[in-house]
């Protein structure tokens, strides 16, 4: 089949090399308009855009897929399928409309739990134990199409959520060929959801990740891990912003919700359970470290509250 891929960020790039190393014919790439970027904030191509031009792909780079240029041009590219890895805009219908066997998405879960922007995070967050990837055909409701293919992926109790956004972007690029291959040989029928089990994912703002600490143990760890590495969890620290990396809960004495102990080589802060050890921080206007020299470096004592400015008991 003649494809076109569409897609920006680096987790869409193991589907555009799987997909252009296949036996379908990569004839163009979408992908979203250069973005500022940097302290100069020039404008940067998108990982999928710099890709293509490695491999000699015309891209089109439409400010909204809406627009007619853009849509007068794919459909001089004449696809058959378009396969569709986190491209990062809404497809009209008459974009839907001009290609025959449609727009094929992977989207990294297990259909319908958790549609939308992050089905990875929110898996995390909700301590799920399996997750995996869907590939379905794009329709005007949100990830509400037909689905042709599943994986699945265990969650590890230590994933991240790049963590495991990476295994299953390399999964899915092979799920994502298989569908293509499917759709052209004729032996892959793609099948309505089920009407039970639809759960959403929106995207998680930075006012989502700060940290409450009157939350049970278990509950700030997967928030955390949820949260890594975008958008960051944090805490606040005599008023001021305080990334906080990988927490720990451990089994020792309890603390105060946010309250901290600080031992040679540790630091541990209270919960509305058993307390958590910190694992790296990042202080505001400064580097990652550890916690432990973090608390060395500001010379943190015993009874000081994180998330309340000032406050000790």
């Amino acid at each position: 089949m003649r494809v076109v891929f569409a897609g920006t960020p680096d987790v869409a790039l193991p589907a555009l090399d799987a997909v252009a190393a296949s036996r379908h014919e990569l004839v163009g790439v979408v992908t979203r308009p250069d973005a500022p970027s940097g302290r100069g904030r020039r404008l940067v191509a998108s990982p999928v855009a710099q890709r293509a031009e490695e491999i000699g792909v015309p891209v089109l780079k439409p400010e909204h897929p809406r627009d007619r240029d853009f849509q007068a041009a794919l459909a001089e590219l004449r696809p058959d399928a378009c396969p569709v890895v986190a491209y990062g805009a809404l497809l009209p219908q008459s974009a839907l409309d001009l290609v025959p066997h449609g727009w094929i998405n992977l989207h990294f879960s297990v259909l319908p739990a958790w549609r939308g922007a992050a089905p990875v995070q929110h898996a995390v967050w909700a301590g799920d134990e399996v997750t995996g990837a869907t590939t379905f055909r794009i329709v005007k409701a949100l990830d509400a199409g037909p689905v042709f293919g599943v994986m699945t992926e265990r969650i590890r109790p230590d994933d991240t959520a790049g963590d495991l956004l990476t295994r299953l972007a390399e999964g899915g690029a092979g799920l994502l060929v298989q569908t293509l291959d499917g759709i052209e040989d004729g032996t892959l029928e793609a099948r309505e959801q089920p009407e039970d089990g639809v759960s959403f994912a929106p995207k998680i703002t930075v006012d989502d990740a700060r940290i409450d600490w009157t939350h049970p143990a278990v509950g700030i760890d997967r928030q955390v891990r949820a949260c890594d590495p975008a958008p960051g969890a944090w805490s606040t620290f005599e008023g001021e912003r305080m990334k906080v990396g990988p927490v720990r809960p451990v089994d020792r004495e309890t603390l105060a919700p946010g309250v901290v102990e600080v031992t040679k080589n540790a630091v541990f802060v209270g919960t509305a359970t058993t307390p958590v050890q910190l694992g790296e921080v990042k202080p505001f206007g400064k580097r990652q470290m550890g916690a432990a020299d973090w608390a060395r470096g500001v010379r943190l004592e015993s009874g000081v509250r994180l998330g309340d400015p000032g406050s000790s008991t």
